[in-house]
């Protein structure tokens, strides 16, 4: 059978999005940011309220117009390589990234002593206190002057429930992306005003078992969530990218995050 102009399109699209740059796994992410052409600092921002200045890895694209800015919750292991790497990618992608140090308060990230007494420490931060810390590096963000005036959110695993629930505190975001992360409760979800996209694992039955309600809920809320369960992936698929499973979810989740992005930031 002769291949049809349709399937060779969509064969020719498949093959640029596998062949698009991804974050690395965590054992790469040292390296790529070593090796990143682009520029990166670090920012104490001022959070209203509270005793100490939000610490803030920002990275920029290498464009020639403004960017939309994308805040990155990183997981529950706290800011580290691999969550400046992630940003540093979303700077390749064309956006500012923006990721804070949620355990800023507490000494930082890197004075817990590791990802077990990190995880410790993240588990007693409050979700107010997260939203607070959010709308300061988004409010940062947005005065840049490389910035478009859009904003958007992503995190992971507990960074991404943090994401769901920041669509539904601030009502001016413009797109979030949840990887592994719980959803809101039913009745948070009239407040979110912005589109939600979803990359979830098929072996991570303890989140990805919430996915169909979510979208029942979501969708009776007259709310735009567009999950994907990616076949064999376990939880953490991006920063662990070890199985074939992992790396295969990953290649394909993050092409569709991009997109999402770049719809929704224009």
């Amino acid at each position: 059978m002769k291949p049809t102009l349709l399937s060779i399109t969509v064969l020719l699209l498949a093959s640029i999005a596998f062949a698009a740059e991804i974050p690395p796994g965590d054992p790469g992410s040292k390296a790529a940011l070593e090796k990143s052409p682009r520029h990166g600092e670090w920012q104490d921002i001022e959070v209203p309220g509270a005793k100490s200045p939000l610490h803030t890895y920002i990275v920029y694209p290498e464009v020639k117009d403004k960017a939309p800015i994308v805040l990155v919750i990183h997981d529950i292991f706290g800011m580290g390589d691999w969550a400046r790497a992630v940003t540093d990618q979303l700077a390749a992608d064309g956006f500012i990234g923006i990721c804070p140090d949620m355990l800023s308060a507490k000494g930082g990230s890197a004075a817990q002593g590791g990802n077990d007494n990190a995880r410790g420490a993240i588990s007693s931060l409050k979700a107010d206190d997260v939203v607070a810390y959010l709308n300061a590096a988004r409010d940062y963000g947005l005065k840049l002057p490389s910035a478009n005036g859009k904003s958007a959110v992503i995190g992971f695993c507990w960074g991404g429930g943090h994401s769901f629930n920041y669509a539904a505190h601030q009502p001016a975001l413009n797109a979030a992306v949840v990887y592994y992360g719980t959803p809101v409760k039913q009745d948070a979800m009239a407040a979110i005003k912005c589109p939600v996209i979803g990359m979830y694992g098929e072996m991570d039955n303890r989140i990805t078992s919430t996915v169909e309600p979510t979208k029942k809920e979501m969708t009776a809320a007259g709310k735009s969530y567009d999950p994907h369960v990616f076949p064999g992936a376990s939880h953490g698929f991006l920063r662990n990218q070890a199985s074939p499973a992992n790396t295969k979810a990953a290649q394909e989740a993050w092409p569709l995050t991009i997109a999402f992005l770049k719809q929704n930031t224009k």
